[in-house]
C-alpha cells in the first residue's frame, strides 16, 4: 500500500537528521585536517628540538583529545555560520533581488509562486530574481527556515505562463521533499572553504612577483601547502555530499512537479530552453551547481559511471524522455513545440517605429482629422484613430494639447544666480543654476559662493537655499520640486507608461524615456517588440559612425553635452557609455541611478544587442 506523502512540517523534522549527519561529516573533516596540520608543524619543529616530543608518554592520548576538542569547536562555528549566513551569501553572490511588483513579468512570477505554494501546502515562500539572460532557476532555504525560489530574467522572458508554473512547481517540490534544505546547507558549508582558497591564492603568487623582497618572511612552504590541500579536499567532499541524492532528486522533483501542475510537456519545454540557453550566472561558483534546475557549467552530461559519480544532474535527454513519456510524446515533439512557439512569438511581436515615422504619422492623422471636420458634422465622430503600436507605448503616439497648455503654466527655467569662488580670490566661476552649482567637482558647503541677484557673498552653508538643496540631494529628492518629472529636453511632464513590461517615464513630445538602470537588463532580455526598417537603418548608421569609430564620442542626438537635469532628483546628468561592451553614450544620473534615453536611443541599443548582424559581434 502506497504511503501518504509527508507534509512540510514533517519534512522539517526529518531535516534534523540530515543536519546531524552533515555536522558529523564537518567534525570528522576538521579532526583529520587539523590533526594532519598539527603533526606537520610538530615534525617541522622537531628538527630543531633536542628531545623527541612524539615519544613522550601519553602524547597521543592528549593529542587526539585536543584535536577532537578543536575539531568540535571549529565544526560548531562553521556549521552555525553556514546555517545562518550561508543562504544570504549565496543569494548575494548571485546578485538576487526581490521582484518588482510594478513589473508585469515579476508580478506574474509572484502570482505563480503563490498559486503553486498553496497547491504544495507550503506556508511561506520568498521569491527572488537573478539578473541573468540565462534560463535557469533554483531553490534554497534562507535563515529562519524560509523557503526561497529564484529565477533568472531570461527564464521570465522566454518561458510561457504554463512553463513558468512548471518550473516553480519543480523548485517547490525540492522544498517540500527536503532536498533544498540539504543542498543549501552543503553549499553554505562549502562557502567557507572557497573564501579560504581565495585568501590563500594571492599568498602563493606574491613570492613570484616579490620573491626577492618577501621570500624570507614566508618561512617554510609546508603549512600553506597543507592548507590548500585541505581546502581542495573539502571542496571535493562537499561536492560528493551534494551528489549523494542530486541525480535522483531531479527526476523525483520532475515527477512531483507534474503532480502539482499536470503539464509534463510544459516542464520538458522549460528544461529544454534552460539547456539551450546555458551560461554562468552572477558571481557563479561550481559549488552551487546542484541548486539549479539545469547545471549552469555544462552543456550536457553523459550517462557514464564517472558522470554519475561527479555530476549532480542526470543527463538532459534522459529527463526530457521521461517527461515526454508522461505526456505520451517523444522528446523531439517537445523540441518542435519550442521551435514553433518561438516562431509564433516572433510573428506576434509589435513593431516600434522611429521618431521621424511617429511624427509623420501624427501629421497625417491631424491632416485627415482636419479634412474630416471640414467635410461636415456628420463625419466628425468617425475620424481615424491613432495607429496601434506596442501596447506598452500606445499612449505615446499622440501629443494632447492639454499637455502643452500644462507646460505653459509651469515656472520658467531657474536663473543663473550663483558664483563659485576659485583658488584665485579675485576670480569667480559661473554664474550657475542651483543644480549646476551642486554638481561642480570642487563644490562643498565650506566653499565661498555669491548670489548675484542679492549681492550677498559667504560660505555655501550660510545660504538656506543651498542647505535645502543639499538636503534634498542626500534624500534622493528633487532639488526643485517644481521641476520634478519634467522632460529634460522639452520641460513638459513625463507620462508613466510601460515598455516591455517595465515601468518607464515617457515624454509624449520628443519620445525620450527615463528608465531605472536596474531595469535595462530586463528590457534587453525580453522580446515583445520588433523594429521598423527605419530604426534598423538608424542602428546600422550609428554603428558605422560611432561604434566602429572610437574617436567619435557623440550621442545619437546632437544636443548632448548641455548638462541635462534628472527628472527624478534634479541632479545633473552626465554622458556615459551604456556599458563596456556597447559604447553607446547615454545620459546617466549618478545620484538616483536613472538613464535618460533620447528618442530612438533605447530602441537602437536593443537592435545592436538583439539583431544578428547588427552591432558588435
Amino acid at each position: 500500500m502506497a504511503r501518504a506523502p509527508k507534509d512540510f512540517y514533517e519534512v522539517q523534522k526529518n531535516q534534523r537528521v540530515k543536519s546531524l549527519f552533515l555536522f558529523g561529516v564537518v567534525v570528522v573533516f576538521y579532526f583529520v585536517a587539523l590533526g594532519v596540520i598539527a603533526l606537520a608543524l610538530l615534525l617541522s619543529l622537531g628538527l630543531f628540538l633536542s628531545g623527541g616530543i612524539l615519544h613522550q608518554p601519553h602524547f597521543w592520548t592528549r593529542f587526539v583529545a585536543a584535536d577532537l576538542i578543536a575539531a568540535g569547536l571549529f565544526g560548531v562555528l562553521h556549521f552555525e555560520d553556514a546555517r545562518r549566513n550561508g543562504p544570504g551569501y549565496i543569494l548575494k553572490r548571485l546578485q538576487a533581488a526581490t521582484p518588482d511588483p510594478s513589473d508585469r513579468y515579476h508580478k506574474q512570477f509572484l502570482d505563480t509562486v503563490d498559486e503553486i505554494r498553496l497547491a504544495a501546502g507550503l506556508p511561506r515562500v520568498n521569491a527572488y530574481v537573478l539578473p541573468s539572460f540565462a534560463v535557469n532557476s533554483l531553490a534554497l532555504i534562507e535563515g529562519g527556515r524560509v523557503p526561497v525560489v529564484a529565477v533568472t530574467e531570461g527564464l521570465l522572458a522566454d518561458c510561457t505562463r504554463d512553463e513558468l508554473e512548471a518550473v516553480v512547481a519543480h523548485e517547490l517540490a525540492h522544498i517540500a521533499r527536503g532536498d533544498a534544505f540539504y543542498l543549501t546547507l552543503v553549499c553554505s558549508l562549502a562557502n567557507l572553504f572557497e573564501k579560504l582558497q581565495e585568501a590563500l591564492e594571492p599568498e602563493q603568487e606574491e613570492p613570484q612577483a616579490f620573491g626577492a623582497r618577501r621570500g624570507g618572511n614566508r618561512g617554510a612552504g609546508v603549512p600553506p601547502f597543507l592548507f590548500i590541500l585541505a581546502v581542495s579536499l573539502s571542496a571535493l567532499i562537499m561536492h560528493l555530499l551534494s551528489t549523494l541524492i542530486s541525480r535522483e532528486r531531479e527526476l523525483l522533483a520532475d515527477g512531483a512537479a507534474v503532480e502539482l501542475c499536470r503539464t509534463p510537456d510544459s516542464l520538458g519545454r522549460a528544461i529544454y530552453k534552460a539547456q539551450v540557453k546555458n551560461s554562468f550566472i552572477g558571481d557563479f561558483s561550481v559549488t552551487y551547481t546542484p541548486l539549479f534546475i539545469v547545471p549552469p557549467d555544462a552543456k550536457d552530461i553523459p550517462d557514464t559511471f564517472f558522470s554519475r559519480l561527479f555530476n549532480s544532474h542526470p543527463p538532459f535527454m534522459k529527463r526530457l524522455a521521461v517527461l515526454a513519456a508522461m505526456a505520451h510524446k517523444k522528446p523531439q515533439d517537445l523540441i518542435d513545440e519550442v521551435r514553433e512557439s518561438d516562431k509564433a512569438r516572433e510573428q506576434a511581436r509589435g513593431v516600434l517605429h522611429s521618431f521621424e515615422e511617429i511624427q509623420k504619422r501624427q501629421l497625417d492623422l491631424f491632416s485627415r482629422s482636419g479634412d474630416a471636420a471640414a467635410s461636415g458634422p456628420g463625419r466628425a465622430g468617425a475620424g481615424p484613430t491613432a495607429h496601434p503600436r506596442d501596447g506598452a507605448l500606445a499612449a505615446a503616439d499622440s501629443t494632447p494639447t492639454s499637455v502643452c497648455s500644462e507646460a505653459a503654466a509651469l515656472p520658467p527655467d531657474e536663473a543663473r544666480l550663483w558664483l563659485l569662488a576659485t583658488p584665485d580670490p579675485q576670480k569667480w566661476e559661473g554664474p550657475f543654476t542651483m543644480a549646476e552649482l551642486l554638481c561642480q567637482p570642487r563644490f562643498s558647503l565650506i566653499m565661498m559662493v555669491k548670489n548675484v541677484q542679492e549681492g550677498v557673498m559667504g560660505k555655501a552653508r550660510e545660504f538656506p537655499q543651498v542647505r535645502l538643496a543639499m538636503r534634498n540631494v542626500a534624500q534622493n529628492k528633487p532639488i526643485d520640486p517644481a521641476r520634478q518629472n519634467l522632460c529634460p529636453r522639452c520641460h513638459i511632464p513625463l507620462a508613466q507608461t510601460f515598455y516591455e513590461g517595465v515601468a518607464v517615464r515617457l515624454c509624449r513630445k520628443c519620445q525620450g524615456k527615463l528608465v531605472d538602470m536596474a531595469s535595462i537588463d530586463r528590457i534587453i532580455a525580453r522580446r515583445e517588440v520588433t523594429f521598423s526598417d527605419d530604426l534598423v537603418a538608424k542602428a546600422r548608421a550609428f554603428e558605422d559612425d560611432v561604434l566602429l569609430n572610437p574617436l567619435k564620442k557623440q550621442k545619437l542626438s546632437p544636443a548632448t553635452g548641455e548638462g541635462l537635469l534628472c527628472p527624478a532628483c534634479g541632479y545633473k546628468m552626465v554622458a556615459r557609455p551604456y556599458n563596456y561592451q556597447y559604447f553607446i553614450p547615454v545620459d546617466k544620473c549618478l545620484s538616483c541611478s536613472k538613464i535618460w534615453f533620447d528618442s530612438d536611443e533605447l530602441e537602437i541599443l536593443q537592435i545592436l544587442i538583439e539583431k544578428p548582424g547588427v552591432g558588435p559581434t
